[in-house]
C-alpha cells in the first residue's frame, strides 16, 4: 500500500509514522518513570495517596516539555529512604538529584552511571555506607558532586578524574582512606575541593598545581603526610587552603607566598619546621593566617606588616624567637594576635598599642623582658590579654588585675603587686649615714640654718607651680584625644581616632550644624559632613532635638554607641565617638565618599561604575558583614535595619555596612520580642506578626537588598509576583539591571547567577528554610557554580528550587 503513494506522501508517511512511535516511546518512557517513582518508596503512602496522575506536578519534582523527570529535591527527614530501591536507568534525562537531610540509607550502587546527562548530585547528611562505586566516573556532564557528611569508606576512585566538567566536589565528614589520588589534577575547572575530616593517608599530590580556578581547598583532619608540594603555589586562584590537623613534614615552600588571593591559610597542628617564608608580606588579601602547633624556627618575618587585612595571626606552639617585630603595628584590622609558647624575646613594641581592632593578645609563655608597657591600659577595648610566664619586671597596675584577672601576669619573677598574690613591692632606701661633721663656728651655723627655708619655700613653690601647669596642659591636650570627659552632665568621646578631634571643632567645621553641611536625612536623624583642622573629613550623625529628648531615643542612641564599639571588620563603618548633650547628641564615623547605596543605585551618571564585578563585590561586603555580626560576635548581633539606605560606600566602591541604631544584641536568655523597626520594604514578613527578632530577619533584609543591587531598584514587584507564583516563566535577564549590558565574562556571569540563588533563598517565606550568612558568606567567596544554562535561558523559578547551599546549617 505504501509503495503505491507518490514520493512525497511517502515521506510524509514515514515521518508521521516515526512521530507516532516517537509519542509512544515518550508516553511508555514517562509511564515508567512513574512506575519507578512509586516503587522507589521514596514518597510514602499517605503522600503517594494525594499525588496526580501526572508525577510532573508532583511536588520536588521538574520535567521537561516531554514529560521527561529532569529535576528532583527531597529534603524531608519525616520519610527514610533507600538509596537501592531508586532505579537509575529509568531517569535518562535527570540532571538534578538532591537528597540530603539524614532521609537517605545503603550505598551507592554501580547502576548509578545510567544518569547520562546529570549535572548535580547532592547526597550530603544522610546515612550512606559502603564505597564511592568507579562508576561515578561515567558522569561526565557533573558539575557539582557532593557525598559529605555521609559514613562512606575506601579509597576515593581514580576515576574521579574523568569528571572533566566538575566545579565543586565534597567528601567532607566521611571515613574515606587510603591515598588521594593524582588524577584530581585533571579537573581543571574544578573551583571547590573540600576532603576534610577523613582518614586520608600520604603525601598531597602534587597535580593539584594543575588546578588554576581552584578557590578553596580544605584537606584538614586527615592523615596526610610528605611535604606541602611547591606546585601548589601555581594554582594562584586560591583564596582558603586548611591543610591543619595532618602529618605534613618539612618546611612551607617559598612558592606559597605567589597566591595572593589567599584571604584564608591554616597549616597549623603539623610537623612543620624551618622559617616562615621572609616574602608572607606578599600574601596581602590574608584575613587569617594560623601556622601554629609545628616545630616552626626563626623570627616572625617583618613583611608581616605588609598583610593589611590580617585580622587574625596564630602562630603559637613553635619555636619562633626574635623580638616581636615592630612592623605588626601596621596591621589595623587584626583582632587576635597569639604568640604564645615560643622562645621569642626582647620587650613589648609600643606598636601594639596602634591597633585599634585588637581584641585578643596572648603572648605568654615566651622570653620577654621589660616592663608592661602603658599603652596597654589605654587600649579599653581589648577582651583577652595574656603576659604570664615571661621575665616581664615591674608593678602591676589594679587596672590590670581587675580586669583581666591575676593569671594574666603569673610566672614573671620581676613583677610585683601590692594587693594581689604576686610578690610585694619592694622600696629601694638609701642606707643610713651618720652626718659630716664641720667644724663651724656659730654663725656660721646660723647662717646655714636661716638658708635652708630661704632657700627651700621657693623651690617648692616653684615645683608646684610647674607640676600644676604640666597637670593643666595635660588635662587640655587629653580631653577630647582618647578619653571621656564629663562635664555638667555632658559627654564627648573618641577613641580609636589617629587625630584630636573637639567638640568646638565640629561645631565650627559644621557652622553650628548648618543645612548646607547635611548630606542626609533618616528616621532617627541628619547627617553631616564636617572637616576638621587636620584636614580629616568625618561624618556626624545628629539625633533631631526633639528625638534626642526623649528617653527612649536616647537609650536607642546609647544601644548603638555600646554596639558599634566593639565591632571590628572591614565592612562596618568605623566609628569615632560620640557626645551626648542636654540638646546635642551624635556619632562621630568615618566618611564614605560614595554616600548610601541606595542614591548609587539611582543616580544613572554611577552606572558604568557600577558594573557587574563591582556589584558582586559589594553583595560580598555586605554578606561579610553581616556573617560577622551573626557568627563572630559574643552574643549575636542583629542589625534588624539592613537596607540600601544603611549600606555606604566609600570611593573604591567597598560596602560598609552603617546605622545600628535600632541593632540589639540577641541574648540565648531573653525572648527578642521588640516594636517592629526597620525600612518597609526589607522588613521580613514574620515580623509582622510574631515580633521575635532573628538573625533571619537580617537574612531576609540581606535578600531584598542583593536583588536590588542587581536590579538597580527595589525588589518589590518581583517579590509581588515570587510571593503569588503568578509567572513561572520570568527570565532572569528581564530583572538583571536594563542599564548595563549583560554579563559576557564567564566569571561574572557565574557570580551574578549565584548571587541571584543566594538572594531567593533568603527571601524564602519559612525562616528556618533561608541560609545563615555564614554559609552566605562561604559559598559567596567559593564561586560556585549554580546552573550550566545559558544565563539567557535561566529563569527565576528555576533559581528559586536550587536550594543548593542551603544544606549544612539552614535551621542554626
Amino acid at each position: 500500500m505504501v509503495s503505491s503513494l507518490p514520493s512525497t506522501s511517502k515521506m510524509l508517511f514515514v515521518w508521521a509514522t516515526l512521530s507516532i512511535l516517537v509519542a509512544v516511546s515518550e508516553l511508555s518512557r514517562t509511564k515508567l518513570e512513574r512506575e519507578a517513582l512509586l516503587q522507589s518508596g521514596w514518597w510514602s503512602n499517605t503522600t503517594t495517596a494525594n499525588l496526580t496522575s501526572d508525577h510532573c506536578k508532583w511536588k520536588s519534582i521538574i520535567c521537561n516539555k516531554a514529560g521527561s523527570i529532569t529535576w528532583i529535591t527531597l529534603h524531608n527527614n519525616e520519610t527514610k529512604r533507600e538509596l537501592h530501591r531508586f532505579n537509575f536507568s529509568c531517569f535518562p534525562n535527570l540532571e538534578h538529584l538532591n537528597v540530603w537531610s539524614d532521609t537517605l540509607s545503603g550505598s551507592i550502587p554501580p547502576t548509578i552511571a545510567a544518569l547520562s546527562k546529570l549535572n548535580y548530585l547532592h547526597l550530603s547528611g544522610n546515612n550512606l555506607t559502603g564505597i564511592i562505586p568507579k562508576e561515578i566516573g561515567s558522569l561526565r556532564n557533573l558539575v557539582t558532586l557532593d557525598l559529605s557528611v555521609n559514613n562512606l569508606v575506601g579509597p576515593i576512585p581514580s576515576t574521579i578524574g574523568h569528571l572533566r566538567s566538575l566545579i565543586y566536589l565534597s567528601l567532607e565528614f566521611n571515613n574515606l582512606n587510603g591515598l588521594l589520588p593524582q588524577e584530581i589534577g585533571n579537573l581543571k575547572d574544578l573551583s571547590s575541593l573540600s576532603l576534610r575530616n577523613n582518614k586520608l593517608v600520604g603525601p598531597i599530590p602534587s597535580t593539584l598545581g594543575h588546578l588554576t580556578k581552584l578557590s578553596i581547598l580544605f584537606l584538614d583532619s586527615n592523615q596526610l603526610n610528605g611535604s606541602i608540594p611547591p606546585e601548589i603555589g601555581t594554582a594562584n586562584t586560591l583564596q582558603f587552603m586548611e591543610l591543619s590537623s595532618n602529618k605534613i613534614q618539612g618546611t612551607i615552600p617559598h612558592e606559597l607566598t605567589q597566591l595572593t588571593q589567599l584571604f584564608f591559610l591554616n597549616l597549623s597542628s603539623n610537623l612543620l619546621f624551618g622559617q616562615i617564608p621572609t616574602a608572607i608580606g606578599r600574601l596581602y588579601n590574608l584575613d587569617h593566617l594560623e601556622l601554629s602547633y609545628n616545630k616552626l624556627s626563626g623570627p616572625i618575618p617583618t613583611g608581616i606588616g605588609n598583610c593589611s587585612n590580617l585580622e587574625k595571626l596564630i602562630l603559637s606552639n613553635n619555636s619562633l624567637s626574635g623580638n616581636i617585630p615592630v612592623e605588626i603595628g601596621q596591621l589595623q584590622n587584626l583582632n587576635l594576635l597569639d604568640l604564645r609558647h615560643n622562645f621569642i624575646n626582647g620587650t613589648i613594641p609600643s606598636q601594639l598599642g596602634e591597633i585599634p581592632s585588637l581584641t585578643y593578645l596572648d603572648i605568654s609563655r615566651n622570653n620577654l623582658s621589660g616592663n608592661i608597657p602603658n599603652f596597654l591600659s589605654g587600649m579599653s577595648w581589648m577582651s583577652f590579654i595574656n603576659l604570664s610566664y615571661n621575665h616581664l619586671e615591674g608593678e602591676v597596675e589594679r587596672y590590670f588585675i581587675n580586669r583581666y584577672s591575676l593569671e594574666a601576669f603569673i610566672g614573671n619573677k620581676g613583677l610585683c603587686c601590692e594587693f594581689c598574690g604576686l610578690p610585694h613591692c619592694t622600696v629601694t632606701t638609701v642606707p643610713a649615714t651618720p652626718p659630716p661633721i664641720f667644724n663651724y663656728k656659730k654663725k656660721h651655723r646660723k647662717t646655714h640654718i636661716l638658708l635652708v627655708p630661704v632657700l627651700t619655700v621657693p623651690l617648692l613653690f616653684a615645683i608646684i607651680i610647674a607640676i600644676l601647669c604640666l597637670f593643666k596642659r595635660m588635662k587640655r591636650d587629653t580631653k577630647f584625644n582618647s578619653t571621656t570627659t564629663t562635664k555638667s552632665g555632658d559627654v564627648f568621646s573618641i577613641w580609636n581616632f589617629d587625630g584630636r578631634i573637639a567638640y568646638e571643632d565640629i561645631i565650627e567645621a559644621t557652622e553650628d550644624f548648618d543645612i548646607k553641611y547635611c548630606i542626609g536625612t533618616g528616621g532617627y536623624g541628619s547627617v553631616y559632613k564636617a572637616q576638621l583642622p587636620s584636614g580629616k573629613v568625618v561624618a556626624l550623625k545628629k539625633l533631631h532635638r526633639s528625638e534626642s529628648e526623649e528617653p527612649t531615643f536616647n537609650r536607642s542612641f546609647q544601644n548603638e554607641i555600646c554596639v558599634l564599639s566593639k565591632l571590628r571588620h572591614r565592612n562596618i563603618v568605623k566609628l569615632y565617638g560620640f557626645c551626648i548633650h542636654k540638646k546635642c547628641m551624635f556619632l562621630i564615623y568615618k566618611y564614605m565618599e560614595r554616600g548610601s547605596l541606595f542614591c548609587a543605585l539611582r543616580n544613572n551618571g554611577e552606572t558604568s561604575e557600577l558594573n557587574w564585578t563591582n556589584r558582586v563585590n559589594i553583595i560580598k561586603g555586605i554578606a561579610h558583614a553581616l556573617s560577622y555580626m551573626h557568627h563572630n560576635c559574643t552574643p549575636s548581633i542583629v542589625h534588624r535595619d539592613i537596607s540600601s539606605n544603611n549600606i555606604l560606600l566609600n570611593s573604591e566602591l567597598e560596602a560598609f555596612v552603617a546605622d545600628f541604631g535600632t541593632a540589639r544584641l540577641l541574648n540565648d536568655d531573653s525572648s527578642n520580642r521588640t516594636i517592629v523597626a526597620g525600612t518597609y520594604g526589607y522588613i521580613a514578613p514574620e515580623l509582622a506578626y510574631t515580633m521575635v527578632v532573628t538573625t533571619k530577619c537580617d537574612v531576609y533584609s540581606f535578600g531584598v537588598v542583593v536583588l536590588e543591587v542587581l536590579m538597580g531598584r527595589h525588589p518589590q514587584e518581583l517579590l509581588s509576583s515570587l510571593s503569588s507564583s503568578t509567572d513561572q516563566n520570568i527570565k532572569l535577564i528581564d530583572v538583571l539591571d536594563q542599564r548595563l549590558l549583560l554579563p559576557v565574562d564567564h566569571t561574572v556571569v557565574q557570580d551574578v547567577v549565584l548571587a541571584s540563588s543566594i538572594a531567593l533563598a533568603c527571601l524564602h517565606s519559612e525562616p528556618k528554610a533561608r541560609p545563615t550568612m555564614k554559609r552566605v558568606s562561604q559559598v559567596i567567596d567559593a564561586r560556585r557554580k549554580i546552573v550550566p544554562t545559558p544565563i539567557h535561558e535561566i529563569t527565576v523559578a528555576q533559581l528559586q528550587r536550587q536550594e543548593m547551599f542551603c544544606v549544612d546549617d539552614c535551621d542554626n
